[in-house]
This record gives C-alpha cells, structure tokens and sequence, in this order.
C-alpha cells in the first residue's frame, strides 16, 4: 500500500489532553488506568468480560464465558438473560421508576416523556399484541417506522418474547422490504401510517402494501397511527396499533433466553447484489453495548444524552435503544430533519433539554458548518459536557469545528470507529484518559485486540497503510450472516485465518492511534498508487472554500483509475475554474500530486439517504455512464442527482 502523506496526518502534532476538571470525575481518569485495564482485557478476555457481564441481570448464570472455534463465538454459554429486562424492568422497578427513559420530540413540534416505568407498561402491552397475534420465540418481526418511541417500544417487545426483529429504515422503497422478507422469513410487519420529514408526510403504510403485493407471507400488519394521512387497511390482515394495546394487559413475564439467542438482524445497506443480514445474539451484544455506552460516554446517572442516528442502522440499534436503556439512562430522540424548520433544530434541542453528551455524524457536522455560524450561536450549549462522531473518519477542519464551535473548546470528543458487523464501538479514545489528535479515533477499546496487517499478513510499521484485522473475538461481534454460514466465513474470515477482517483500511502513527483511512474497496489504485477516497474527500475538506466532499474512481486508460471529486461549497464562496485550480493544488499539497482530482465537479449537494450517508456508487455511475439507473427512491433530494446530469461527461471504461 501506498505510503503517501496522508490528509489525516496534517494535524497529527496538534493533541487535545482531556481537562483536569473532566478527567478527576471520569469512570477512566488516566492513560495510565486505560493501559493496565486494556492490558487485562487482552491478556484475561474471559475474567474481564464476565465482571462486565456481571453489571446485568442473568435469570441463570454461564457455565463457560467462552466458547471460541473460528469464526465461531459463543459467549456466556449456558446463561440465560432477557435482553428487555436489563433495559427497562430493573429499572422501573427501582429508584429510576420516575426517572425520564425517552424524552421524545416530533418534528412538528409534539413533545413527549416516557419514564422508566411507562415504558415498562408500553414494552409489557406490545409483548401482549405480538403473542396475541402468534408471534413466538425466533419468529422473525420486519419493523418499519419513522423515529417515534414506539419503535424502540416494537423492537423491545420483541426481544421480550425472544423475537427476532429486522428494523428497515424508513426511507428505504418497497424493494428493499421485500428482499428483507424474502431472506428473513419474517411474517409480521410493524409500520406507521407516516412520519414526518422537512414538514411533509412520508408514508410509509402505502410502501408496505407495495411490497406485500409481492410477497404474500405476512400474516399481519400492525400500523401506529402517526400522521393522519390517508392509508389502505385491509381488514383481514392489518389492525391498528391502538386497538391491539387496547385490548391487552400492561403486565408481562420476561422469561430468559440463552445467550445465545438471536437477537435482531439487520441487514447491510447501500451494496448491490443479495443484502446481507448481520445477525446479533443477545447476552455478549447487550454486554458490548452496555459496557461501551458506560466508558466511552462515560455515562452517568444525570447525564441527558443524545444519539441523533435512526433505529433502522446498527447507530439506532445499539446507541439508541440498547446500549443507554441498560445503563438507566435518559435520552433524547428526534423525529425529524437537522435544517427543519432551520439548522439550529438540533441546538435549540440541546438548549431547552440540557443535553450533556451529544453523538452524531461527520456528515451532519459537515453540514452545520456549511450553515454557518450563526445558528450553534443563537443558543446556549453550555450543557455539553461530551461530544460524539460516528459513520465514517471525521476529518480535522470538522473536529476542529465541533470542538470549538459546539463544545466550546471544553467538551472531549470521542471519534468511534465500528461497523454493524461489530455491534458495538472497537476503537475510540477514553474521554477522561485519551489525548486526542483530530481525525483519528485513537486506540482500541478494552478486549479489542485490533492490528494492521499488510497483504503478506505481517504487521504494519507506523505509518504504513494496511488492513485492520481484529485477532480476538468480543462479545459483540457478528455471529452470522443470516442463513449463509459460508458467506460469513468467506466474506470476514478468509484474508488472514482466524482473524476478523474489517474491510477498512488504517495505519498507526508513532503514538500508536489508529487512522481509518476508509473503506478497502473505497480505495483507488491511481497508476499503482493505493489512495483512500477519505484522504482526498479530508484534503478537499481542509480547504476553507470547501464545506463537503465525496470521492470516487472512474476507468482510466493510462492511470487504470482517475480521481474524480464532487465539492459542496461552504456560502460566499462562488464556483471558478481559478477556484477548480486552487482546489486541485491543494489535494496535491497535503497528500501528493498522485492525488489531484482528474475532474472536480461543483455541486450544490451530494446525493445522501435521509440518514447522512453519500451514496458514493451513483456517482460513481453518473461519472461511467452519464445517467444513473439503480433505486434513487432514498435519496433525501433526488433533484441533486437530474443537477449533476446536466453537468458531466460520461467516462466510460476503456
């Protein structure tokens, strides 16, 4: 791989230590304590996971922590636990009973709070509906809903019974559904007439009935009434949510699964070809998330914390709903856009709920900076005592912004790297123990046992590019690809024996911390130069006219890849070939000339899913072909992709 200056590597002697204020409060309050924990969790996995498995609550004790052939995990063997109650029974039960669980806030402006306790009755009615409607224990449930509370109340009703939930994001079409079903099996559905999104309705009932007018195995359609748009029902097969909780009891017994019990699936996103469903047990993922949420938030009792991704990704599942309910605490949950009615939503959010730890996407900062100040200003965000990043590498000129701008140049950042095959956060720094440097997501989390590997499988030296490999199992970790065992082994275990392969891309600097510089098979090979398309897109992003990029290869004859960068600019800056120029240098200053863009496209948006993500493949298809063919249906602004038509040539293979 290559060795180029990396764009990560610009800020690398700028370090943030944690403040003596924070650090003398911290659950870790030194390097010194992270080092001898980490070097017990690598050396003594077993007695370091079960001490943190121990924290919740098991109807019946593990006879063996471990169980490992590879790829093949099996932890807490011959437990038993109930996944629902560690998250809200023995905490209704208790002195959080009163204590707020969701405070929940529509895009419309509806405000609610569910406490400890009524989420109890909420989760113990749903647990009723579902049986009463023939769900039992590994019956899989399609859930498909807007960010309402009651989709964190669907899926944990089901982990109740021992279901086994697959969550659809809600903007994802009707195709997406049925390939979900058709691999799933699942046989019952939970939807929503609609959910709001920029001040419209996005139906979502009307998406199922067109995928279940090609797949005719769902038995039952429930639909929380959220909208008021009109909707299709059909008599024989879907009910509303509020008659089926009306008509059961608000008690219900949580029996104990095995640990390894499946949990949810959730399938991979965003890839062409058949999705992969990532299945999740339930006794080592709940540890995973739970001990995450615990050190790397360093959460605490009077902590108002915030997540601001949605349940249908990995983000939702385990930094929503499982990993902060088991550790009793109370969270924020927004229904709607960031920009609505105006981009300081979320920071008058922060305001009016004294939101203490803040966790969010490079994308979503990436587009506060192109608001512009003023909107973080109007309010007061003195609350914040820890900020997140999660999704991709954030790059410095966007740390450097979050930190200043939203945390005041007081808060820590915590830069998590992890994957839904992971479950839970690997790499992060400690935030009362880990100096930071802007763009890397520092060091491993306890038991994570994460190395650089060249092709040849030796360890890289610092400031090598490789591959990141994970030579130890962990509680979280994937346990299948649903269905397909050889997929799974082929697809994460088959580079290096044994050992998990990320399918990103990293190296290590002389401290140690690890630079993600993106996804494998986001890398280009750029006349046998290996570039990572997160390099330039942070180069180009370094830039002060610059507010977002995104980076994709196109076929080239002599180069066998050229570079091509699309760039959103930040306000009052205009598009010039002088600019063009300047930005072409740039890349060619902080990574290599090898690096410059062939082409470089001015564009008043990238093409995004309504979470964040830049759907890199259609530009990529726009550059080969001129036009793009595949699914736009999750677009948040398809209009973004019929403007960049008008502007481009197409490339195609040579």
């Amino acid at each position: 791989m290559s060795t180029q200056k990396s764009s990560f590597n610009h800020n690398q002697d700028v370090v943030h230590k944690p403040s003596k204020t924070f650090s003398s409060k911290a659950r870790i309050s030194s390097m010194a304590a992270y080092k001898k924990l980490y070097k017990q969790s690598i050396e003594q996995p077993e007695k370091f996971w079960a001490r943190e498995a121990e924290e919740l609550v098991w109807q019946k004790p593990w006879s063996k922590v471990l169980d490992w052939k590879a790829p093949n995990a099996k932890w807490f063997e011959g437990g038993k636990i109930n996944v629902c109650e560690n998250c809200v029974d023995r905490h209704a039960v208790g002195p959080r009973k009163n204590k707020a669980a969701i405070i929940w806030e529509g895009e419309p402006g509806d405000k609610r709070v569910i406490t400890y306790g009524q989420l109890q009755k909420d989760v113990c009615r749903f647990a009723n509906v579902l049986q009463k409607n023939g769900v039992k224990a590994k019956d899989r449930v399609l859930i498909y809903m807007p960010m309402v509370p009651e989709a964190a109340v669907a899926m944990l009703a089901c982990a109740r019974i021992g279901a086994v939930h697959n969550v659809v994001f809600g903007g994802f079409a009707a195709e997406a559904i049925v390939d979900r079903l058709q691999d799933s099996g699942a046989s019952i559905i939970i939807t929503a007439d609609g959910g709001w999104r920029r001040g419209k309705v996005v139906a979502l009932k009307p998406v199922v009935d067109e995928a279940l007018a090609r797949y005719d195995q769902v038995s039952r359609v429930i639909v929380l009434k959220r909208c008021g748009n009109e909707i299709a029902m059909d008599a024989a097969r879907d009910a509303w949510w509020h008659d089926e909780v009306a008509t059961v009891p608000s008690k219900h017994v949580a029996k104990g699964f095995d640990s390894e019990h499946p949990l949810f699936v959730l399938y991979t996103s965003g890839s062409t070809g058949k999705p992969k469903g990532i299945l999740h047990t339930s006794g080592g993922y709940l540890t995973g998330t739970y001990s995450t949420c615990k050190y790397i938030f360093d959460m605490r009792d009077d902590d108002v914390y915030w997540c601001t991704a949605d349940v249908g990704w990995i983000t939702g599942h385990s930094y929503i709903v499982y990993g902060p309910l088991a550790n009793g605490a109370t969270q924020v949950m927004y229904e709607g856009a960031p920009n609505a009615p105006d981009f300081g939503r979320f920071w008058k959010m922060v305001e009016e709920y004294g939101v203490t730890i803040f966790y969010t996407a490079p994308t979503a900062i990436r587009a506060f900076i192109k608001a512009g100040d003023q909107f973080p200003n109007a309010y007061d965000l003195s609350s914040l005592r820890l900020l997140g990043s999660v999704g991709e590498p954030i790059n410095p000129e966007a740390w450097n912004w979050y930190h200043q701008k939203i945390g005041g140049g007081r808060c820590p950042i915590v830069d998590t790297w992890w994957q839904t095959e992971t479950g839970a956060i690997l790499i992060s720094p400690l935030p009362g123990a880990t100096p930071c440097k802007p763009g890397t997501a520092t060091l491993p989390f306890f038991g994570v046992d994460a190395v650089i590997l060249d092709d040849a499988g030796k360890k890289c030296k610092a400031g090598q590019d490789g591959r990141l490999v994970i030579r130890k199992p962990w509680p979280s970790m994937i346990r299948s690809i649903y269905g397909d065992k050889e997929r799974y082994k082929s697809t994460y275990w088959s580079d290096y024996p044994g050992f998990y392969t990320a399918g990103d891309g990293a190296r290590r600097d002389k401290d140690g911390n690890f630079w993600i510089i993106g996804r494998l098979d986001d890398v280009l090979n750029v006349s046998g130069h290996r570039l990572g398309t997160a390099e330039i897109e942070s180069a180009l992003v370094s830039h002060p006219a610059v507010a977002e990029a995104a980076v994709i290869g196109r076929p080239d004859e002599m180069k066998g890849q050229a570079v091509a960068a699309f760039v959103t600019l930040k306000a009052g800056f205009e598009e010039s070939e002088a600019l063009c120029a300047e930005l072409r240098n740039h890349v060619g200053k902080v990574i290599g000339a090898i690096a410059k863009p062939d082409d470089l496209y001015f564009a008043p948006g990238l093409p995004k899913t309504r979470s964040g993500k830049i759907m890199r493949r259609l530009l990529k298809e726009l550059v080969c072909t001129g036009k793009v063919t595949g699914n736009v249906t999750t677009l948040e602004d398809p209009s973004i992709i019929e403007n960049l038509q008008r502007k481009i040539a197409p490339h195609p293979a040579p």
